[in-house]
C-alpha cells in the first residue's frame, strides 16, 4: 500500500515536471496596458524588458525589486543606456527585498501606495509561475496581474530547482504559510 501510494506521488511529481518544463509562461501582447509594470531583478533580460514597457508607455510607471542597497539610479541608467531624466520621472527602485516573497510584498506595498488596479510582473519564463503565486498572495484580488515572462533557455537543473521551489510554496499556501 505505501508503495503505490509512493510511486502515485511519484508519477504525480513527474507528469507536474514535464508541464512545468515543457509550458513555460510567454511573453505578454506588447500591446496590454496596466497602471504599472514591475520586475525582479535577477536574471538577464529582465529589466530591458521592463524598460522597454515602460518607453512603450503600455505602463506609466516602474518598481524594480530586489535591488542592491548600493545601486544607483544614474547607474542603472547607464548600465541600460536610458536617460537620467527616465529614471528620475517614471522609475522606483525597491530595496527591500532579497527573495521572491519580499519582492511580492514590495510590489505590493508599492501598488498600495500608488493606488494600482493592475500591474505588469516581468520575469524569467522559469521563474514566473512562482513569482506571480507570491504576488497573487501579496495583492488584493481586486488588482490585476498580467504576467510577462522574459523567455530564455534554462538548463534541466534550473527548472528541477525552481519546480521543487514552486511546488514547496504551493503546499505552504494551502497550510496558511
Amino acid at each position: 500500500m505505501i508503495l503505490r501510494l509512493f510511486s502515485f506521488l511519484l508519477l504525480l511529481w513527474i507528469m507536474g515536471f514535464a508541464w512545468f518544463a515543457i509550458d513555460l509562461p510567454r511573453p505578454a501582447v506588447d500591446d496590454a496596458h496596466t497602471g504599472s509594470v514591475v520586475v525582479l531583478t535577477g536574471g538577464g533580460g529582465r529589466i530591458d524588458r521592463a524598460l522597454d514597457i515602460l518607453e512603450a508607455k503600455s505602463a506609466s510607471r516602474l518598481l524594480i525589486s530586489g535591488v542592491d542597497r548600493d545601486v544607483k539610479p544614474a547607474e542603472l541608467a547607464a548600465e541600460y543606456d536610458r536617460s537620467d531624466d527616465l529614471f528620475a520621472c517614471c522609475i522606483d527602485l525597491g530595496f527591500q527585498a532579497v527573495d521572491t516573497r519580499s519582492n511580492a510584498l514590495e510590489i505590493a506595498r508599492w501598488a498600495a501606495r500608488r493606488g494600482d488596479k493592475s500591474v505588469r510582473l516581468v520575469t524569467s519564463d522559469w521563474h514566473m509561475r512562482r513569482a506571480r503565486l507570491e504576488l497573487e498572495r501579496a495583492m488584493p484580488p481586486d488588482v490585476l496581474i498580467l504576467s510577462d515572462a522574459v523567455q530564455t533557455q534554462p538548463s534541466l537543473r534550473t527548472l528541477f530547482t525552481e519546480y521543487n521551489k514552486y511546488l514547496m510554496r504551493r503546499l505552504a499556501a494551502l497550510a496558511g504559510v
